[in-house]
């Protein structure tokens, strides 16, 4: 059965944002809130992590994994960025953008794209979210948590916790916003468009 916590959304209490990192860094697999819904989170490699997250969302191995990241400069330490790009995401974030970019060697092999050796990265503007990563110290590699047959993530942690109660270790519950990332490929040289959420799509197009 899935731990649930209670976080309060606008001020998080150490505790349980303590153990909550805690359950990730000994091998957990979360469901918490960002501001574009909820999503599965669990430590950079962590294998068996990844497995599950495929395993509920029914991924195949072109999907691309997020890398929740602190701020910039953790971003900066995982993703290859130009000048260019630099400014945009720069003024883009923190925000409901998914950015997919080149990888360095930093991220774990298994979570790139098998062709283009790309990964997606953001950094999320969620009290809650941000309160986990600061305490993790790292990237959490996540995933939204869109169930197969539906077209909504799902929003309530309530409902989380009786859908997948055998399949996660940890439920965050919180608030969240109810509509996914707009997703930005700026792996070329030029933008694309990937899929409109959130975020405004217009500085990319």
């Amino acid at each position: 059965m899935a731990r649930y916590f209670d976080v309060h959304p606008e001020n998080p209490q150490k505790r349980a944002v303590g153990q909550v990192v805690d359950l990730v860094r000994g091998g957990g697999l979360i469901a918490y809130p960002t501001d574009s819904g909820f999503a599965l989170g669990c430590a950079l490699g962590n294998r068996d992590g990844i497995d599950r997250i495929r395993s509920i969302r029914q991924l195949d191995d072109k999907h691309h994994f997020t890398l929740m990241c602190q701020n910039f400069a953790q971003l900066g330490q995982f993703v290859h960025i130009s000048n260019a790009v630099f400014r945009s995401i720069k003024a883009a974030t923190p925000g409901s953008y998914t950015f997919i970019l080149p990888a360095t060697k930093e991220v774990p092999k298994r979570l790139l794209h098998p062709k283009k050796k790309t990964v997606g990265v953001r950094i999320p503007d969620h009290v809650v979210t941000q309160a986990l990563l600061e305490e993790l110290g790292e990237p959490m590699l996540s995933s939204t948590l869109l169930l197969p047959g539906h077209e909504e993530p799902m929003t309530q942690g309530w409902e989380i916790k009786e859908e997948l109660d055998n399949q996660v270790d940890g439920v965050v519950d919180g608030e969240t916003g109810i509509e996914p990332t707009t997703v930005i490929d700026l792996s070329e040289d030029f933008p694309e468009v990937v899929r409109v959420g959130a975020g405004d799509p217009s500085p990319f197009e």
